[in-house]
């Protein structure tokens, strides 16, 4: 059977699900819809701002809309925040000090994450180092939160729990809202003070709700991932409670300037537009990783996690066998990738990660993940981290090329 014609067969049997997808991007495109409307944009928000960025409006209007659709009583949109692990270290060094204590309730970290808290290597300048205790709740083997060690492990006090919603670079799966809800309880309900932070990178629009709503207190992401729907140049946000938000702000700048600067240097209507689209673009990333699980399935691959599991984020992760493998997949995603489709991917050492990595990424905005990429570090059991796809189409093709080179 040809390549395309195992798709088409696949769409077929697939149609049920992708309507169960069409259906959640169909909501979460009404609540941005909403957002937009009710804060009233205008074109001249698109404007940059320069100096100090006092009075910046379109700064302003951004971030009441971002905590419109996420349901925080404010949020940090800035292209001045590098990437989603920047956010997630300005709310962990914004909120924690000397003494403080961090607990961790998703089992270990993924490696850039490993290095802000600084567990298991002295790392300069980390939480570890500059005081901070910290302590993490491992999952179950089954990758499910394991309710009763948390419920022993929160007390009075636990300053922050800490909760990483993907996969990172692990076979574990995505925690979804329903998991999520039940451990911010369980927090809430030993330590009502407690702080509860959510790594959202790659679940934002994936379900028909967000973090915020059930009870987190604040969240934070990357702008070249999901929100920016493959738009955004750079940045990223971070939303939640008002005072929490207030003193994330005050660590990113400065205490008592806090969020009032912060110029704009480039028009914002890519910002807005991507955020405006991000659902439709989630949607395209979702529908290709069903696609791809379904039919990696059906060849007997292991995959992480399978085309009719629920997802709450938009990683598809393929275990292969052996590095050589991972790398030809890798491959492939670059040379049918709009940009430096003709380059030839090694395993080399980047910044943050204990492992060498491969990582596929011809996109339109350097290192853009909600874009199709693909990341495998070099360590067992030899999987990649397929995320992204700014349209199906693309995606599709890809697949196609996957199945002609890897599967027939």
């Amino acid at each position: 059977m040809q390549s395309i014609q195992i798709i088409r067969e696949a769409e077929k049997k697939l149609a049920d699900r992708f309507r169960e997808l069409d259906e959640i991007a169909y909501l979460n495109q009404i609540k941005v819809v909403q957002a937009f409307r009710k804060h009233h944009l205008r074109d001249s928000h698109f404007n940059p701002s320069s100096g100090y960025g006092y009075g910046d409006v379109g700064r302003e209007r951004l971030e009441d809309i971002f905590a419109e659709v996420f349901k925080g009583e404010d949020a940090l949109v800035r292209p001045q925040i590098v990437s989603g692990t920047h956010a997630i270290a300005s709310c962990l060094f914004g909120l924690l000090k000397p003494g403080d204590s961090l607990l961790g309730l998703s089992g270990k970290p993924y490696d850039t994450m490993a290095n802000i808290i600084g567990q298991d290597a002295n790392t300069r300048g980390s939480l570890v180092d500059r005081g901070v205790n910290y302590r993490e709740i491992a999952l179950n083997k089954d990758g499910t939160p394991d309710y009763e060690a948390i419920a022993r492990a929160v007390g009075q006090n636990t300053t922050m729990a800490f909760i990483q919603r993907s996969r990172g670079y692990s076979l574990r799966p995505a925690l979804p809202m329903e998991q999520i809800d039940k451990i911010v309880r369980l927090v809430k309900d030993k330590s009502p003070a407690a702080i509860v932070m959510i790594d959202n990178c790659y679940g934002e629009f994936v379900e028909s709700s967000e973090p915020l709503e059930h009870g987190a207190d604040i969240i934070a992401g990357s702008l070249i991932k999901n929100p920016g729907g493959g738009l955004a140049p750079a940045g990223g946000y971070i939303a939640g409670r008002k005072d929490l938000v207030e003193m994330i702000a005050y660590h990113l700048t400065a205490p008592g300037l806090g969020k009032e600067m912060g110029a704009g240097l480039v028009n914002r209507r890519s910002f807005f537009q991507g955020f405006f689209l991000a659902p439709h673009v989630v949607l395209q990333a979702l529908k290709s990783a069903v696609l791809l699980a379904f039919i990696f399935e059906q060849y007997g691959y292991e995959v992480s996690p399978r085309w009719d599991e629920t997802r709450a984020d938009i990683v598809q992760a393929v275990l292969l066998q052996d590095p050589d493998q991972v790398l030809r997949f890798c491959q492939l995603i670059q040379s049918y990738s709009p940009v430096d489709s003709d380059l030839s991917l090694e395993y080399g050492e980047m910044p943050g990660y204990s492992d060498k990595i491969v990582m596929a990424a011809g996109t339109f905005i350097q290192g853009a993940s909600i874009e199709l990429s693909c990341d495998a570090p070099l360590r067992k059991p030899y999987g990649v981290y397929l995320q992204g796809g700014l349209s199906y189409e693309h995606c599709r093709f890809v697949i196609q090329n996957l199945i002609d080179d890897l599967l027939l």
